[in-house]
């Protein structure tokens, strides 16, 4: 079973398989410098491009590697590290058991890696919440779907949207799939950042260093109080140009544009008129989006998706040298800003604050 809790090391089964071969996570800090290295690969990938990196081909290195990189995300204890940390185990997670599903002709068997979706649902207590109704449909209870689908990006998932019978809300099998990402991202963030006994911690304190020094790099929490789109990205820039076309952006490209310019300084308001020129555009769904990605309404806050993301979804265009070397479109803005004279970010400024009181 140990390539099976390797590959999904957020299980009961994998936790317990652990304890039982009472594994001393501080003799394995100190001694293993595989596991330390895949684990600090983990939260350096999850950082930079929203993966988990390579799996080691030693299953046991990579079954350990995974609550000593919870080690390090606590030690490190940044909420915007373990928001990230998270979101890139389940990511993977996903997309290896949407794989598994696929895979019809692997017999499981005891080393086998496969996962069916059975297992998924028992695993998180599901099982009776979500019924399948037939060529791939499925119902989920109300009060299950809820907490799940709260931090699922677009309309689709607003319970408005959907057709509410018997206290159960229709959804596909990639929708499920989905929530059931949502429960695995849930339950490892839980409990994250704990207590790290001091000696596991200073164990560690050279690769906690590298962390912090790529989160500083990295740093998507920091105030930028310029808005100019002529340092923008080159993909944030072609998704700005649409929107002011008033073409129709699908929601991945609405959601990165929309994440961007709210982390680079400018309020709802300011984002909201930006869209009223889109066909369909309606004000109190703009501003509940775009508050939602904020924060304002929902228990996180949104960063821009990483370049990585942003390929995989063709929003990745125009790319140039600084792109080459920049994992995130904050990075490349915070970057072009640092370069930009003082001067000229001062005439920005006031360009700014002249449009303003124009309008």
């Amino acid at each position: 079973m140990q390539r099976l809790h390797a590959r999904y090391p957020f299980l009961e089964a994998a936790r317990e398989s652990v304890a039982t071969a009472a594994v001393d996570l501080a003799a394995v800090v100190e001694r293993d410098q595989a596991v330390v290295d895949r684990a600090r690969n983990r939260v350096l990938s999850a950082l930079e491009d929203g993966t988990i990196g390579e799996p080691h081909h030693d299953s046991r290195t990579e079954l350990l590697s995974y609550p000593v990189a919870r080690v390090l995300v606590s030690v490190v204890g940044e909420r915007v590290l373990v928001r990230r940390y998270a979101r890139a185990e389940a990511e993977t997670a996903h997309e290896r058991f949407v794989a598994d599903l696929e895979d019809t002709t692997e017999l499981k068997s005891v080393e086998s890696t496969a996962f069916d979706l059975t297992d998924l649902l028992t695993e998180f207590d599901l099982e009776s919440a979500v019924q399948e109704r037939g060529d791939e449909e499925y119902r989920i209870g109300v009060g299950t779907y809820l907490p799940l689908a709260a931090d699922c990006w677009g309309d689709e998932w607003r319970l408005v949207n959907r057709s509410l019978a018997d206290g159960e809300v229709p959804v596909d099998e990639d929708e499920l799939h989905e929530l059931l990402r949502e429960a695995i991202r849930n339950r490892i963030e839980d409990g994250l950042p704990f207590d790290v006994p001091e000696a596991i911690a200073d164990d560690l304190e050279g690769d906690v260093t590298e962390i912090r020094d790529v989160l500083a790099d990295l740093d998507l929490t920091r105030e930028i109080d310029t808005v100019v789109p002529d340092l923008f990205p080159p993909c944030m820039k072609a998704l700005l140009d649409d929107v002011q076309k008033g073409e129709h952006l699908p929601h991945h490209s609405r959601f990165a544009i929309t994440a961007f310019l709210a982390s680079i300084g400018m309020s709802t308001d300011e984002i909201v008129d930006l869209y009223q020129v889109n066909a369909g555009f309606g004000e109190d769904m703009t501003r509940y989006q775009t508050d939602h990605i904020r924060g304002e309404t929902s228990p996180t806050e949104y960063s821009p998706p990483s370049c990585a993301t942003m390929q995989s979804y063709g929003d990745c265009v125009n790319k140039d040298d600084l792109c080459e070397r920049i994992p995130h479109p904050m990075a490349y803005y915070e970057e072009r800003i640092d370069d930009a004279e003082d001067d000229d970010l001062e005439d920005w400024r006031e360009a700014d604050d002249e449009a303003a009181s124009a309008e």
